[in-house]
Order: C-alpha cells, then sequence, then structure tokens
C-alpha cells in the first residue's frame, strides 16, 4: 500500500497493483513507446498493458509537482502528479464524485 495524507485532511491509500496498472507513461498506455501520441488523451480512460512488476522498490521526488515510481522490474518512466494521484483515489467519496 501507498498511503498519502494530503494538505486538507484527506487520507488516500492505494494498492500497489492498482498504481502500477495506472502507470501514465507512453509505453503502459500505448503498449507502443514510439508513438505516443495515438489513443485517447485522458489518462484515465486509456486502456493499459498488464503490469510485469507490482512490487514497489522506490518512490522519488519529481519537483514539487510528482513522484516517480521504480519498480522491481526496472520500470522507471511513470510520472505521478499530485492531481493524477489524487484523482486516482480509491476511497468512495472520490469514487462518488464528492471529493476532488
Amino acid at each position: 500500500m501507498l498511503e498519502i495524507d494530503w494538505d486538507d485532511g484527506h487520507q488516500s491509500r492505494y494498492r500497489l497493483a492498482d498504481l502500477r496498472a495506472a502507470c501514465p507513461c507512453a509505453e503502459c498506455r500505448t503498449g507502443d513507446s514510439s508513438r505516443p501520441e495515438t489513443g485517447p488523451q485522458d489518462p484515465l480512460a486509456i486502456p493499459v498493458l498488464p503490469a510485469r512488476s507490482n512490487e514497489l522498490v522506490k518512490l522519488e521526488p519529481v519537483g514539487n509537482y510528482a513522484l516517480q515510481m521504480i519498480w522491481k522490474d526496472g520500470h522507471r518512466f511513470g510520472i505521478y502528479p499530485w492531481e493524477y494521484l489524487r484523482r486516482l483515489c480509491p476511497c468512495d467519496d472520490h469514487r462518488a464524485g464528492r471529493v476532488v
């Protein structure tokens, strides 16, 4: 699990498998890293390929706007902006659209 305590007091708890499946990198989203422009632009609507590893090895900050996740299989291309992580929050309030 990855837990994030947001500044507004909300807490998000993510299953690592869900985060890996939601990797926003071009390779995971299109299946072809040489053609990242293909497919819909909303990363929540783009189908993804099955993850090879759900074991998180390291988290690295990317400036003050995102996290980069390094997975055990070496995958490290997905940069998860804070806004994207908030939209991915699996809590009931976010799924029902009550929290932004």
